[in-house]
């Protein structure tokens, strides 16, 4: 342990002395949304009312073709805080920090991109839910947080949660306005509610009340910072205070664009939906067998928008509290989705695929030294590639193994000939690739067909797998597919 830290704090020393001129590095401020899917108006939905958000994409970097590791909470979240690939079973769970980071001691590789931060003079706060759990300890829905373990040890000076009226971290996660919650209530609940609250009438408003108290904190400080601000909306239940569903007529609302089976796919590639049924008061039933009505998928969607645009008013708030402290012109800002969401598209609702609704989430950095930029379709970034980005924009050496890429070059000029274009997506037994134009997947499994093809020029749904069709293109993709295959599927 002393060899480590005498090796952090030369590190820190260097760090500083190499910066020169600067008057100070550049802070960070992550924010990570739960189940966002790009539907915000910098990617285009029209209708969504996400001015903060947009407002953000107007002065950073937006990367159109973002796609994350694992399409689950915890997974997702574990792959972009170590910078690594999928390589064993437990990386693809919910628990994968519990299993794989938690109660581990200090080692020279740090735990996460926080703990580098931290080990390179920059004080670390987390708020709500960056890895899994929502206030960075383990224990169970049910449970007392009290004695509980911390989800990254080594990773932040400090980290906070207020519960409220909730009582416990996942109390709050799954809570309604009048306090109760989803485990309490034993899923007797609906997915949605729409009360007449104020923000603070709901989890994240306190979070976004207690991220900008925190920023007026650090504002003050003498080191650098990385706060990290984890938002739970729209994660279910879709909750929201009333005025933001009442920014929407819900006629106008569209219905997935393809809400059908995919042609020529076993069912074992999609989901069962046991995590949107818990909800056992729902209007229906999700199943693959037939669709949900028009009227009640309507609703979600309706639910699901009203969450966007709450969660994105917290956005706003904090950014508008780094404006104000004249933080933002020394700050680098990141906000990224752990990952997409079927909001019927497939009869899915929910993620836990590996169809792209499921993969694709946003990802927004505004560095304030670079000019506005927007990434287009078709150059594809991965979730592992922001770890080695922040530290490259920060001027933190890196001498461990990443498997991400860095994106300072396409953030300084729109273009770099030198990556590797495609991202690798891990799940229900398979690996996806994702390149430019086509996803294939290959399932470890008996059900056939066990080969998925899709040309999103011709077919940006994924309606129709065309692998057997195509078999050339699928022997030529299979070459560059090999490249992600870590031996997460081999027999341990």
């Amino acid at each position: 342990m002393k060899l480590v830290y005498f090796a952090s704090l030369a590190l820190s020393i260097l760090l500083f002395s190499c910066q020169g001129s600067k008057e100070k590095p550049l802070n960070v401020l992550f924010i990570a949304v739960d189940d966002l899917r790009p539907d915000i108006g910098a990617y285009g939905n029209t209708l969504i009312k996400t001015p903060h958000l947009d407002r953000l994409a107007a002065t950073g970097t937006i990367f159109e073709s973002h796609y994350v590791q694992v399409p689950t909470c915890g997974a997702s979240r574990c792959s972009i805080m170590t910078g690594l690939l999928p390589r064993q079973a437990g990386h693809l769970k919910n628990s994968a920090f519990e299993e794989f980071i938690s109660d581990r001691p200090e080692a020279l590789v740090p735990e996460s991109l926080v703990h580098h931060f931290r080990r390179n003079g920059y004080r670390t706060v987390g708020i709500g839910k960056i890895s899994h759990s929502v206030d960075g300890l383990l224990y169970g829905y049910k449970e007392s947080p009290e004695g509980a373990k911390k989800e990254m040890p080594h990773s932040w000076d400090e980290f906070l949660f207020d519960a409220d009226k909730w009582g416990t971290g996942w109390n709050a996660f799954f809570g309604y306005a009048d306090g109760s919650n989803r485990q309490q209530l034993e899923g007797k609940v609906y997915p949605y509610e729409m009360a007449d609250v104020e923000d603070r009438g709901y989890p994240d408003g306190i979070t976004a009340d207690l991220a900008s108290e925190k920023l007026r904190e650090l504002a003050n400080g003498d080191a650098p910072f990385f706060l990290g601000v984890g938002f739970f909306k729209p994660h279910l239940p879709f909750t929201a205070p009333k005025k933001y569903w009442d920014l929407y007529s819900r006629d106008q609302i569209p219905l997935a664009a393809f809400k059908e089976l995919p042609e020529n796919v076993h069912l074992s590639s999609l989901q069962r939906m046991g995590e949107f049924n818990q909800y056992l008061l729902g209007d229906e039933k999700a199943t693959l067998e037939k669709s949900l009505s028009d009227e009640y998928a309507q609703k979600l969607i309706h639910a699901y928008y009203a969450s966007v645009s709450y969660v994105d008013a917290q956005i706003g708030k904090v950014l508008d509290e780094l404006e104000r402290l004249g933080l933002a012109k020394n700050t680098l800002v990141v906000v990224w989705g752990d990952h997409g969401w079927h909001l019927g598209e497939h009869r899915v609702w929910g993620k836990h695929t590996n169809f792209d609704i499921a993969l694709r989430s946003p990802l927004i950095i505004r560095n304030p030294l670079a000019q506005p930029g927007r990434i287009g379709r078709e150059t594809v970034v991965s979730s592992i590639d922001v770890y080695p980005t922040l530290a490259d924009l920060c001027g933190l050496p890196v001498d461990f193994p990443l498997d991400g890429q860095s994106l300072v070059q396409l953030i300084s000029t729109g273009m770099d000939s030198e990556r590797e274009n495609r991202a690798f997506s891990y799940f229900n037994k398979g690996i996806s690739m994702r390149t430019d134009r086509y996803r294939i997947t290959k399932y470890f499994r008996e059900e056939q067909p066990s080969i998925e093809l899709y040309d999103h020029l011709e077919d940006p749904h994924e309606s129709i797998n065309i692998a057997l069709q195509r078999p050339e293109l699928v022997e030529e993709l299979t070459a560059k597919w090999q490249a992600g295959d870590t031996g997460l599927y081999v027999p341990q």
